[in-house]
């Protein structure tokens, strides 16, 4: 496992032990969130304790009470739809990241080696996407669907998940021939073992800018701004696309 050792954002003591941290992250962040959370207890002391599902899904979940300190979307918009449930601790998110579309099969695929004009391959039955009312990775591969003119050729042959882990594990397990999923997943160490990835253009898709807030009910708003302060410093941005996403800026 990549362990990244950095400093806290900015000086301070470090944080009691038993201070916590409870943060819904997208499902995107399955495989991220256990470095950043090593690496953050390191700097600080404090623990993070995190659930994951879709964005969508956790933004309901807030909505309905759920007792959480941070809210890490795959996107911007449900954030802002937490902040306009006046459940939000700032007027509008925090971008932390950007993510990745790519086109991602097993090794062992007939359709392979990939390319992003395996899309087109006749072959191809089966691709899963995350679902586009509840996840923005699904949305991403939807408009990019559309923006390589396959809507009409692939619309047929989608196989939704919930949300993009399960994206992955539908072609991880052969009931899709071919995942777009995001770099994050793509690009860890078990992902890299069993399939290949190739990126689909940037141009092909919205930006996917993730973003955050921290809940204005948290009893642990300070140190939950200092977990932002920490995600978006310079030592951790700089660190980014070795897990698979992009800078917010």
């Amino acid at each position: 496992m990549l362990l990244i050792a950095l400093p806290a954002a900015r000086a301070q003591q470090p944080a009691a032990p038993q201070q916590q941290l409870r943060i819904a992250a997208a499902a995107d962040l399955q495989v991220v969130m256990p470095i950043l959370v090593a690496a953050y207890d390191h700097a600080t002391g404090a623990h993070l304790i995190v659930s994951f599902g879709s964005s969508a899904t956790l933004a309901q979940q807030i909505e309905n009470g759920a007792p959480q300190d941070v809210f890490l979307s795959a996107d911007y918009s449900y954030p802002e739809q937490v902040i306009a449930a006046g459940l939000g601790d700032e007027k509008e998110p925090t971008a932390y990241a950007r993510g990745v579309l790519v086109l991602w099969a097993r090794k062992d695929s007939p359709l392979q080696p990939l390319t992003n004009n395996t899309l087109y391959d006749p072959r191809l039955t089966k691709l899963a996407i995350a679902n586009p009312d509840h996840a923005p990775y699904g949305r991403a591969a939807e408009a990019a669907i559309r923006k390589l003119n396959l809507e009409d050729k692939l619309k047929p042959k989608l196989v939704v998940a919930e949300n993009i882990a399960q994206t992955a594990q539908f072609a991880e397990s052969g009931n899709a021939q071919l995942a777009l999923i995001s770099l994050t997943i793509a690009n860890s160490p078990h992902f890299r073992e069993v399939g290949t990835f190739v990126r689909l253009p940037s141009e092909a898709y919205p930006a996917i800018r993730q973003c955050a807030v921290v809940m204005k009910n948290s009893q642990n708003r300070s140190l939950a701004h200092d977990f932002l302060r920490w995600l978006t410093s310079d030592a951790v941005q700089q660190n980014l696309p070795r897990l698979g996403l992009e800078p917010a800026q």
